[in-house]
């Protein structure tokens, strides 16, 4: 169901991964504006991820051929009214050894598949500047850039920006669809 290459496999995450999950997102937090959290989660976050609230919410991993996880994606509710029960915030991380090696490119669409087959019409992404990586990422996977805010993220003595991207994911499934047929 979900892309592969011969070193990287695509899949739901598992219990088993949360503490490699919880591994590479505490090094953003410590290392990086890609996150704007100051602390690591407990593994009680990771695990309230892995499970969902909705059933647009997914969580995959990006696995190594030697059963690794080397980077994670997931979607999660974007704001808890009604309204917005078909739009979904999405993230993902890499761990360093595999930046700009292609992975982000099987994990990110593989996200955006499973948020569309469970019917989830729009995704957002925000993303902290600069990071031209994750610009270039949300690009190649048809994101548009909808819109930024400025300094709403202070983080290592500095004001942050950041970029809204956002992806309808209904329309472009149908039109995959129209294409592959």
């Amino acid at each position: 169901m979900f892309p592969e290459s011969p070193d990287i496999t695509i899949r739901p995450a598992a219990e088993a991964d949360l503490g490699d999950i919880a591994a590479i997102y505490s090094r953003e937090v410590a290392r990086s504006i890609a996150t704007f959290d100051l602390e690591p989660p407990t593994i009680g976050y990771w695990q309230q991820r892995l499970g969902g609230q909705q059933d647009g919410d997914h969580l995959l991993v990006a696995v190594d051929s030697g059963d690794d996880v080397v980077g994670y994606a997931y979607s999660c509710s974007y704001r808890p009214r009604p309204a917005y029960a078909l739009t979904r915030e999405t993230s993902i991380y890499l761990d360093p050894s595999v930046r700009g090696k292609g992975v982000g490119k099987l994990l990110y669409p593989a996200l955006l598949q499973a948020m569309a087959a469970t019917g989830v019409h729009t995704a957002v992404a925000l993303v902290a500047l600069p990071n031209p990586s994750s610009v270039r990422l949300h690009e190649a996977c048809g994101f548009d850039r909808v819109g930024a805010m400025r300094e709403v993220g202070y983080k290592f003595d500095r004001f942050i920006d950041v970029a809204w991207y956002q992806k309808i994911l209904g329309r472009s499934l149908q039109q995959e669809l129209v294409q592959t047929s």
